[in-house]
């Protein structure tokens, strides 16, 4: 994919698995400026961050509250977040599709980050409850002997303990927020809102696709996600590694 992106569409008929004669960096030139492919990163990160952003507040809230306390309804409420687990948010996209309609909120940003984000909760509460409820009991007993309030308990407290965890969902949800191309396709329709996944489809024509200049797409697309690995790595592969350990 790197070496076909810096030829022209000429050479990567002629030979697709050779390497370049000469380095046709006016591919990544074009995709940035004149296809617009700067304003579908914008696009893409706007809506993965905001939406793994929430996915951390609200799954990191909701799966403390159910590690650590006991209450009436707590084993129902576990299982009615794990219940979101066994159906894919696919199969439910034309009552969605209905929702955000009513909403008025289809062609907007709103509709991908809502989505994203009450897809991915179930998962994310699944993995964090697992990490909380590991925490030694003592931790807390301590705290609060200090004063401190559930508040500071739950921020100051556990949750730079679960940061492994918080990376493990953090990378996924990221992965899957930022790659995901139906989702988009269904909602959004104006052209300066499509993200990056949907708009690489305008390299593809009736008649021919602009082969150099969707792999230099694909090249510029797989950047923000390795920079975010390679930024988390050691996080995630902790949590990866406790979780191993646990099971």
């Amino acid at each position: 994919m790197l070496c076909n992106s810096v030829k022209t569409g000429q050479e990567i008929f002629a030979n697709p698995f050779s390497l370049p004669s000469s380095f046709a960096w006016d591919n990544y030139s074009y995709v940035w400026s004149v296809a617009s492919f700067n304003a579908y990163l914008k696009n893409s990160v706007f809506v993965t961050v905001v939406s793994v952003f929430l996915v951390l507040v609200v799954s990191s809230s909701a799966a403390f509250a159910l590690a650590r306390y006991r209450f009436t309804g707590n084993t129902f409420l576990y299982l009615f977040f794990l219940s979101g687990l066994m159906l894919p948010i696919r199969l439910g996209i034309i009552p969605l599709f209905v929702l955000m309609k009513n909403l008025n909120l289809l062609d907007t940003y709103a509709s991908l980050i809502l989505t994203y984000t009450a897809s991915a909760i179930p998962f994310a509460v699944f993995i964090l409850t697992g990490f909380f409820k590991a925490l030694p009991k003592e931790l807390e007993y301590a705290a609060r002997i200090d004063g401190c309030n559930e508040y500071r308990i739950y921020y100051q407290i556990m949750l730079p303990l679960v940061r492994p965890a918080l990376a493990t969902v953090a990378i996924f949800n990221f992965v899957q927020t930022w790659n995901d191309f139906f989702i988009p396709l269904v909602f959004i329709s104006s052209d300066h809102l499509k993200t990056v996944p949907l708009g690489m489809t305008n390299f593809f024509g009736q008649y021919q696709t602009d082969w150099n200049y969707l792999f230099a797409g694909l090249t510029l697309a797989t950047l923000p996600t390795l920079i975010m690995y390679l930024f988390m790595s050691k996080q995630f592969i902790k949590g990866l590694t406790a979780g191993a350990v646990k099971g």
